[in-house]
């Protein structure tokens, strides 16, 4: 079971990439983020892999990022994602985006990915909600260890209202969660709300 290269860049193609490790060339099938960020052709590059053993093929995956291969592995949790669906999802957006996408359960970001359409941006949504958490990002998880649902009452009622006000629903949901955990638990929608447009107030004239 091959989970790490380290070599050169010997060729890219539109959904892969071959690194020679030692005079061996490793095709490895990568994400279009992962592709534009590699170096040149014999420059030195480092991919975490997973491996899929058929009866048929083994194929490898690359990923410059360990977050990027643990979200792979959590997308193939999901009915009707495969492979080629999950590598475009990783392609549309960055491990912090869709971590928040799924949280802000915010469909229309995750149907910026080829392949994928409402009722799997929502079955993304549905079973990956409360296992989010699992992945640090970046920040992304609350300080507790845990993403808030946005189906959490005051909450959801908070991100609504500004979604409602023309905030983009990941914009809304980001100012919200950082407000909450200021204002604390049990915090109502009202104080949620305005708390919320101060701070999406300060973002823009950041």
């Amino acid at each position: 079971m091959i989970a790490k290269l380290k070599g050169l860049v010997d060729g890219v193609g539109e959904d892969w990439a071959v690194i020679d490790v030692g005079g061996v060339g490793y095709l490895l099938f990568c994400s279009a983020r992962t592709l534009a960020r590699l170096p040149r052709a014999g420059e030195a590059a480092e991919l975490f892999v997973e491996t899929h053993v058929r009866e048929d093929h083994i194929h490898l995956y690359g990923f410059l990022a360990a977050a990027d291969r643990e979200w792979f592995r959590l997308l193939l949790t999901v009915q009707g994602v495969g492979a080629k669906v999950a590598l475009a999802i990783l392609s549309a957006l960055s491990a912090e985006d869709l971590t928040r996408a799924i949280a802000a359960a915010d469909k229309a970001m995750l149907s910026r990915a080829q392949g994928v359409g409402a009722k799997l941006a929502a079955r993304l949504v549905t079973e990956l909600k409360d296992k989010v958490a699992d992945l640090a990002l970046g920040g992304t998880v609350a300080a507790g260890g845990a993403l808030p649902a946005a189906t959490d009452g005051p909450l959801e009622e908070a991100v609504s209202a500004l979604v409602h006000l023309g905030y983009r629903r990941i914009e809304a949901h980001g100012a919200i969660v950082k407000v909450a955990a200021v204002l604390g638990e049990g915090a109502p929608a009202a104080a949620l709300i305005r708390a919320g447009l101060q701070e999406l107030g300060r973002e823009l004239t950041r």
